[in-house]
């Protein structure tokens, strides 16, 4: 098997031959490749050590005595952290400065291209997209999609008929309205916009996409408010504002000049006003970041959960599938004992959030569908967003009990008769709370999740002179899905700090290599 491992910004790929060779063999083997190849004056100090080889994606740490086959794929993708690479601890950190796009003059265009089909765009490439890392470009079968639908388009309007050639939508600025996407949400989704345009079921012109390509590229982002959409005619007034922008009629942000209007607006012929505007981008793109948070806190969770676990001394037995016929203690609370079976429902829900999300990603969202092989428009109802609607809630139901059986694991840290620590895990109490508030804190958020988790899309209020009377209130159900994934963030992030304090009390006692490892990494940056 073969694995790309990056070091220092360098991808090699390091071949294993048996699969059997460690974790730490690979960080090691990967040093020995690195420094071969970079000059002597890159190459890192002879007596430099690998301090941990970490999961490209998720950031999870390898455990240096495992096989390789063991936790890797074939082909997978690793990091390798050198010791001299790993932060100082916070007392020595020099203040960080942080550069945002919203200062004029400081953004820096990507150099590497994500090519968009209309088919296989997945949730991560989204994100990414979403912070910048990437420009975008047309496959060369989404270009000779896109040019056949507007061929059949021009086709119709000039025989003249069909509801193409009745009308014209005018765009309204609504100046006074809602809350402004940030620049990540806004690039994501543009990108996701020009994927499914890139179908060639929109009847869009060549040079339309393009533009939009360009605009993409350059970071110039249109004003987008987040709140207005009822998911149904897809996210109209989202998607209205994006379109707006690219045409001058509304505001734009580019990181060369900030605020202004469209130096080279579209201009917009039949069908390709309500092509720009009628889908479930705004729905999608939230859920998808809702989803890559919440996959990345869920694995998160089953390590401080473990951690949790040491530090109360529970039991491993009840993980084992004859526990109850060898193990002496079977009575640990169940947010110990059952982590398992309520944090893997959570992983298998967001599994299947993640296929709905996908597809809704790579389908033809468009209204009507332009069919360029068939010769045919069709009026058709794709645009619903009653999918990634019912897909957000499902992720806020599942990913709330990931919270819920944290708070009452830092209840145990926090309370002495139930840890046999140190009340509040502070040794002196008094003036020093310790972590009672830490614990408060998370209770509260908690509870607002329990409220967070009652489903958008059981809701539906009749709009557009009765036409619309069933829609999907996605956009809320996405929005609301990122406030509770936050939340469980924050939580997660209580308990690890609890149990790294309350572990502390247990020493000269070690845990397992990969805990300590996380313990040290938290160190770095809290006392």
């Amino acid at each position: 098997m073969k694995v790309s491992v990056r070091l220092r910004g360098e991808w090699l790929q390091v071949p294993c031959k048996t699969g059997k060779e460690t974790v730490s063999w690979l960080g090691e083997e990967t040093l020995r490749r690195y420094m071969k190849l970079k000059p002597a004056t890159h190459v890192p100090n002879k007596t430099e050590a690998v301090a941990s080889v970490r999961k490209t994606r998720g950031g999870a740490i390898l455990d240096p005595s495992d096989n390789v086959s063991d936790v890797l794929d074939d082909n997978d993708f690793v990091s390798v952290v050198l010791d001299s690479d790993r932060p100082n601890p916070i007392t020595e950190q020099a203040e960080v400065k942080y550069v945002t796009e919203q200062v004029p003059g400081l953004y820096t265009p990507p150099d590497e291209y994500l090519t968009l089909d209309g088919a296989t765009l997945t949730p991560e490439d989204l994100i990414a997209l979403g912070k910048g890392a990437y420009k975008i470009r047309l496959s060369q079968e989404s270009e000779v999609a896109v040019k056949a639908a507007r061929v059949l388009v021009e086709e119709i309007i000039k025989e003249k008929k069909g509801q193409v050639t009745r009308g014209q939508i005018e765009l309204t600025v609504q100046s006074t309205l809602l809350v402004w996407a940030t620049h990540s949400r806004d690039r994501m989704l543009l990108a996701l916009r020009i994927n499914v345009l890139a179908k060639g079921c929109s009847g869009i012109s060549h040079e339309v996409i393009l533009q939009y390509i360009e605009a993409f590229n350059e970071s110039c982002l249109p004003w987008v408010p987040e709140k207005g959409t009822v998911g149904a005619s897809g996210d109209l007034a989202p998607l209205s504002h994006l379109a707006l922008g690219m045409m001058g009629e509304g505001k734009m942000w580019s990181p060369k000049t900030g605020w202004g209007n469209a130096k080279y607006p579209v201009k917009l012929n039949a069908k390709e006003g309500i092509a720009l505007i009628n889908g479930t981008q705004l729905i999608t793109s939230l859920g998808a970041e809702a989803l890559e948070r919440a996959e990345i806190v869920a694995k998160q969770a089953d390590v401080v959960a473990a951690l949790t676990l040491e530090v109360l001394k529970g039991t491993s037995r009840a993980f084992d599938s004859e526990s109850h016929r060898f193990c002496d203690r079977v009575q640990d609370a169940y947010t110990l004992r059952c982590t398992p079976q309520v944090h893997g429902i959570v992983h298998d829900t967001l599994h299947f959030v993640r296929g709905i999300l996908t597809d809704e990603m790579n389908s033809a969202t468009d209204n009507p569908l332009v069919l360029s092989e068939r010769k045919e428009i069709i009026s058709a109802g794709n645009f619903h967003g009653e999918y990634p609607a019912k897909a957000a809630d499902y992720l806020a139901i599942g990913i709330h009990e990931i919270a819920s059986m944290s708070e009452r694991r830092i209840e145990r840290l926090v309370n002495p008769a139930l840890s046999e620590l140190p009340a509040f895990l502070v040794k002196d109490g008094g003036l020093n709370s310790g972590f009672m508030l830490a614990h408060c804190t998370a209770a509260s958020l908690v509870s607002e999740n329990k409220v967070l988790c009652h489903p958008a899309s059981v809701d539906s209020l009749t709009t557009s002179a009765g036409t619309e009377d069933h829609v999907s209130m996605g956009g809320f159900a996405a929005r609301k899905a990122l406030m509770v994934v936050e939340n469980v963030e924050r939580v997660i992030a209580i308990e690890l700090l609890a149990a790294c304090q309350a572990i502390e009390f247990l020493r000269p006692l070690k845990t397992t290599t990969p805990l300590e490892e996380v313990i040290r990494v938290v160190r770095s940056v809290s006392r």
